[in-house]
């Protein structure tokens, strides 16, 4: 009898040591095929991979090109008194631009580049950046009231507008990133669209 439970003891043992060594194998398993599904991941093509400068000007540029139409319009929508369709516009410019916004910091971030902030766009001398308006410009934008807010704003976010189309131009010639230059053909006819739109309400204030 004893022999029979020494007998059965080792066939527990054994039958517990098979269990353990059959969950790590498993466990091991499980983790060679998570590690190989990273692998594929980060080798495979990626918007990160390709890019020149004239993709990191885009993101960097455009950024604060829409941080200031968004500024533009956080002013126009402060005011009272205002056209319903200006109003509309301007909260339609920050829907569309505000996402795109952290689309391109997110690249500059891939990039290894330093992301745009809003004080990195009040810093900068944006002057030299197409279409974009000066201190002054902006200042004139919020000291303007009623159907002259109206007709400021619209007047300014048109040649803001052309100045995101020529940059997001710019970009389609010269970049290399296809996101990038997919983003740049949205804004191309997005803000064409949009340019029309506002000649249509200056038309008839």
């Amino acid at each position: 009898m004893k022999k029979l439970q020494v007998t059965l003891t080792i066939a527990g043992a054994l039958a517990t040591v098979l269990t353990l060594s059959a969950c790590s194998t498993n466990d091991s398993m499980s983790g060679m095929n998570h590690d190989s599904g990273s692998s594929e991941s980060s080798s495979s093509p990626s918007f990160a991979a390709e890019h020149n400068d004239s993709d990191t000007s885009f993101a960097s540029g455009m950024a604060m090109h829409h941080m200031q139409a968004i500024q533009m319009s956080d002013v126009l929508l402060a005011k009272y008194g205002i056209d319903e369709r200006v109003t509309a516009l301007a909260e339609k410019i920050k829907a569309a631009q505000t996402p795109e916004i952290d689309t391109l910091n997110g690249w500059l971030e891939a990039w290894g580049e330093p992301p745009v902030s809003m004080g990195a766009m009040e810093s900068h001398d944006m002057g030299n950046m197409s279409g974009t308006m000066s201190e002054e410009d902006m200042n004139a934008l919020d000291a303007a009231t009623g159907n002259e807010a109206n007709t400021l704003f619209l007047t300014q976010m048109i040649e803001h507008h052309k100045g995101a189309v020529e940059m997001a131009q710019e970009e389609i010639d010269s970049g290399s990133n296809p996101d990038a230059i997919a983003m740049a053909k949205k804004i191309i006819s997005d803000q064409t669209a949009e340019i029309t739109e506002m000649e249509e309400h200056l038309a008839t204030l």
